[in-house]
This record gives C-alpha cells, structure tokens and sequence, in this order.
C-alpha cells in the first residue's frame, strides 16, 4: 500500500502520516482487504461542496467523500475529508478534532473494504466497526 497525503485550500492537521497508515494497514488486515494506492485529501467545506455537486449531484456540505477504484487485486482510493466538518463536528458532539478525524479516517477506509451506511441497521454497524478501531487507537 502506498499512503499519500495532500491538503487542498487547508494546513494540513496534527496528525502524522505515520499514525494514518498505521490505521489504514491495521484494517487492511483486520478486514482481509487489499489496498493500492490511497489518497487522503484534507480540505475545506467549500472544496469538498464542489466535489460533491459534481461527481454526486449533492449540494449539501459533508464531511469525507471516498471514491474507491478496485481492480482484481485491490482497492485504490482518493479520500477527500473537509476539515472544516471534522472541525464543526468535534465541537457539536465535543470530543477532540483528532478524534474525529481519526473517526472520519476509519470511516472511509471501511467503506473501501465494504461496508456501507445507506440504512441505519448498517450506520449502526458500521459505528461499531469505527468504535472498535478508535479504541484501538486510544
């Protein structure tokens, strides 16, 4: 896996791209999924807003988007995750920004090994799974 990391219209975060690859490897192997190439792009609301309306056709602010390229091998992403939600996000519910960036992270990169998030028994699950790697973290 090779792990890269960009910041769009942002400064980049307090979080070392150590500690990300970390993450991403830890459910790589956890999760028996294969990446290639990831991406993280770290920008801001109105960067990812853009992206949204575009590749989406949604017009509402969120907070990460993944696009998954898989092949027969495995699964490449670019992850764009607007700092500015993580910021708004982690005041609302007041826990650490790194927390919930750390949270996002895990978010996106459960999506690239296959879970989902359009119901709510699978937002539920899902929620278990990031809780679960957090708590690996911390």
């Amino acid at each position: 896996m090779k792990l890269n990391v960009f910041c769009e219209e942002v400064k980049s975060p307090k979080v070392t791209k150590k500690l990300i690859k970390e993450i991403v490897t830890l459910i790589s192997i956890e999760e028996d999924t294969v990446f290639g190439d990831i991406n993280i792009i770290f920008c801001s609301d109105v960067y990812l807003l853009n992206i949204n309306n575009e590749y989406l056709k949604h017009d509402y602010y969120t907070d990460i988007i993944t696009f998954d390229y898989k092949n027969e091998n495995s699964v490449s992403s670019d992850m764009f995750i607007s700092l500015d939600r993580v910021q708004e996000n982690s005041n609302s519910i007041q826990i650490p920004f790194i927390h919930e960036l750390l949270r996002i992270i895990i978010h996106g990169t459960l999506h690239l090994s296959g879970y989902e998030d359009d119901t709510l028994v699978k937002r539920k699950y899902m929620s278990l799974k990031e809780d679960y790697y957090l708590a690996k973290i911390f």
